[in-house]
C-alpha cells in the first residue's frame, strides 16, 4: 500500500472516528457539563471578574487600605489619559524585557515543543509495559516540584560550591578561578531552556500519548502486512493522526510567548543576567514591588495589557496560519 493510499484511510478513519466522539459527547453531555463546571467557575471569577481592574491603565490610581472595595477605587480614581503607555514606550528597560521574553520563548518553543511529541512517541514504542511506565513517571515527576525547589537544586549543581564545579575543578583546577556559571549572560538562556524541558517535557507527553492510544491498530495492522517498518508507520500512521493536537498545542503555544515562565525566571535569575533574562513579567514585578516609589498599579496594569494584547494578536495570527494550511485551528 503507497503512502497516499495509507494517508487517505487515515484521512477516512479520523473523520468516522470524530462523529462517533461527537455523538458520544451529546449523548453524555449532562456528565460533561458537571464536570466543566469547576473549570468554568475559576475562569470567570479569576478571569473575567478582574476585567474591570483594566481601567487602572488609564487612571492615576494610589492604593490606600480601608473600606472602600477595588471598584470604588477605580471610579474615584483620576483619569490619566495615556501617560502610562507613553511612559512604557520611552523606558529603555521595557523594551529590553520585551526583546528578553520574545526570545526566550522563541528558543523554548523551538527547542522545546517538538520534544514532549518525540518523548511519548518514543515511549509508546516500547515493549516492556512495565519499563513503559516506570519511563512515563520518571519523565513526569518534576512537574509536581516548585521551582523554588528546581532553582536550589541547579544552584547545588551549578553553584560555586556545587558538583558540577568540583567535579570540573578536580579535573582542570585553573577552570574554578573565574566561575560565574549562574551569572554569565551567556548560559542564563541555555540554563532556562533546559531547565524547563527536563521539568516539563514528561508532563507534556500526557497528552500526546493519550491521542495516539487512540489510533486504530487496524491502521498499523495494514501497514505491517504491506511490510510498513516502525518509522514508516511512525511517519504515515501516528503523526498524521495526532497532527491536529500538535497544530493545536502550537498555535496555544505561540499565543502565550508573551508570558515567559515569571516563576521559572524570577527564582533563577539576578542582576548581572538582567541584560538577558529580564522578561516583561520580572520588569512588572520588579516596577510595582521593588521600587523605591509608591506601587504604581496604573503602570503595570499598562505593561500588562501591552503583554496580552500581544499575545492575542500572536494567538489569532497563528490560528490563521493554521487554518490556510488547511487545519482546524482552535475557533
Amino acid at each position: 500500500m503507497a503512502a497516499q493510499d495509507i494517508q487517505s484511510l487515515v484521512k477516512k478513519e479520523k473523520e468516522k472516528g470524530r462523529k462517533t466522539l461527537l455523538k458520544r459527547i451529546w449523548r453524555y453531555k449532562w456528565i460533561y457539563l458537571f464536570m466543566l463546571l469547576p473549570g468554568l467557575a475559576v475562569i470567570i471569577i479569576f478571569r473575567y471578574l478582574p476585567l474591570p481592574g483594566i481601567a487602572l491603565a488609564w487612571k492615576k490610581f494610589v492604593p490606600t487600605f480601608g473600606s472602600k472595595s477595588l471598584y470604588s477605587y477605580l471610579t474615584s480614581s483620576q483619569p490619566n489619559g495615556w501617560t502610562h503607555f507613553e511612559r512604557m514606550f520611552a523606558e529603555n528597560d521595557f523594551w529590553v524585557a520585551t526583546k528578553n521574553t520574545f526570545m526566550i520563548s522563541l528558543i523554548k518553543l523551538f527547542f522545546g515543543f517538538p520534544f514532549p511529541i518525540i518523548l511519548a512517541i518514543l515511549i509508546n514504542e516500547m515493549t516492556m509495559r512495565r519499563y513503559k511506565k516506570f519511563v512515563q513517571t520518571v519523565y513526569t515527576f518534576p512537574h509536581f516540584l516548585s521551582w523554588v525547589v528546581v532553582a536550589g537544586m541547579v544552584l547545588n549543581l551549578f553553584g560555586d560550591t556545587g558538583v558540577v564545579k568540583s567535579v570540573v575543578t578536580s579535573i582542570n583546577p585553573a577552570a574554578g578561578k573565574d566561575w560565574n556559571f549562574l551569572y554569565n549572560s551567556g548560559y542564563f538562556r541555555p540554563l532556562l531552556v533546559i531547565s524547563d524541558i527536563w521539568k516539563e517535557g514528561g508532563w507534556g507527553t500526557i497528552l500526546y500519548l493519550a491521542a495516539i492510544a487512540g489510533v486504530d491498530p487496524s491502521l498499523h495492522e495494514a501497514a505491517i502486512v504491506d511490510g510498513a517498518n516502525r518509522f514508516q508507520r511512525i511517519i504515515h500512521i501516528t503523526l498524521p493522526e495526532i497532527t491536529s493536537l500538535i497544530i493545536i498545542m502550537l498555535i496555544l503555544s505561540i499565543g502565550n510567548m508573551m508570558n515567559a515562565n515569571f516563576d521559572q525566571i524570577f527564582n533563577l535569575y539576578s542582576p548581572p543576567v538582567f541584560d538577558v533574562g529580564d522578561v516583561i513579567d520580572t520588569y512588572i514585578y520588579r516596577i510595582t514591588f521593588q521600587s523605591a516609589s509608591a506601587m504604581d498599579y496604573g503602570f503595570s496594569t499598562a505593561v500588562g495589557l501591552f503583554k496580552n494584547v500581544i499575545n492575542f494578536v500572536l494567538l489569532i495570527g497563528a490560528n490563521r496560519i493554521a487554518k490556510l494550511f488547511g487545519h482546524d485551528g482552535i475557533m
